[in-house]
């Protein structure tokens, strides 16, 4: 594993601008992300949070360059290390994928495959982007110390993914997310489905492995009490816009935007003091035919 990042660089190593991105359909074009910006600096936690369906997958996906064929770039940039990843080819960007940025996709099982072994699978990860190839007595040596990262026993390499229970399976993914050095992990809802003990554990291992490692993660989810735990700042999203940004502990205890208020009191408080829950009226607007003016 390499040494920890300088950290006392206060430039961001990713840089998110404007950025537009709409869905075509039969109905007509989703306005699924329109003008977002946020940047993320080297060791920091970001968090994206904000009800189904606001685009928060849809803006990882973007990073990645992983987006669906039917969505289209409107504007914008995606800076990575000072280069635009919206003006790479497919091949560019294969270069910066895992090396530079990586993902813990939400739900775990969907991400092996079944028929191929969890160290086999990760190894091939590592096999396709990290230059030059190990050797495949390397690769399993560098694919144990990953395992041990994430409290695994090295031997489940060995397992298939079914002999894997849901935390582990998900231990494994972030294991591969780790496979080749990356700069940026984001963490897709990364404790979905997860009993609470689990959920926790998961979590306090993706600090420490970032405290040690000074990477950069980027957690998405729709759980705010998740989001006020592990992240530096945080966005709230609401209907493809970025409707609130700033330093986590700051919009928890006086939020600006309407939205990021009532989504805050819709969840209950487990530090400060007993207060009637708000829930959050109404719908989002159509994204095939957003207003003019504020979403909201």
């Amino acid at each position: 594993m390499t040494d920890t990042r300088d950290l006392l660089n206060d430039a961001p190593i990713l840089d998110v601008r404007n950025v537009v991105m709409h869905y075509r359909t039969e109905q007509g074009d989703v306005s699924a992300i329109e003008d977002v910006s946020f940047s993320l600096k080297a060791g920091e936690s970001f968090g994206l949070v904000g009800e189904s369906g606001c685009g928060k997958t849809s803006m990882a996906m973007a990073l990645l360059q992983l987006q669906a064929e039917n969505a289209t770039f409107k504007g914008g940039e995606i800076v990575l290390n000072g280069e635009d990843l919206l003006l790479l080819s497919p091949s560019e960007m294969r270069t910066h994928r895992w090396n530079d940025i990586s993902m813990v996709f939400q739900g775990a099982m969907n991400a092996w495959n079944p028929v191929h072994k969890v160290g086999a699978q990760i190894k091939e990860a590592m096999d396709l982007h990290i230059k030059p190839q190990l050797s495949h007595s390397e690769s399993r040596e560098r694919i144990g110390q990953l395992f041990e990262m994430v409290g695994l026993d090295p031997k489940m390499m060995d397992r298939y993914p079914h002999e894997f229970s849901g935390g582990m399976r998900q231990r494994a993914v972030i294991a591969m997310a780790l496979s080749c050095d990356p700069q940026i992990i984001i963490a897709d809802e990364p404790t979905t489905a997860l009993d609470v003990i689990v959920q926790d554990q998961i979590l306090n291992e993706l600090k420490k492995i970032q405290r040690e490692l000074g990477m950069s993660i980027l957690y998405i989810s729709h759980d705010i009490a998740v989001i006020a735990e592990v992240t530096d700042r945080m966005g709230v999203m609401y209907a493809g816009k970025m409707v609130e940004t700033g330093p986590t502990i700051d919009i928890f205890h006086n939020p600006k935007h309407p939205y990021a208020f009532l989504l805050l009191s819709s969840t209950p408080s487990i530090t400060g003091p007993r207060r009637k829950l708000a829930p959050l009226e109404g719908e989002p607007p159509n994204l095939l035919d957003p207003p003019d003016g504020c979403r909201l």
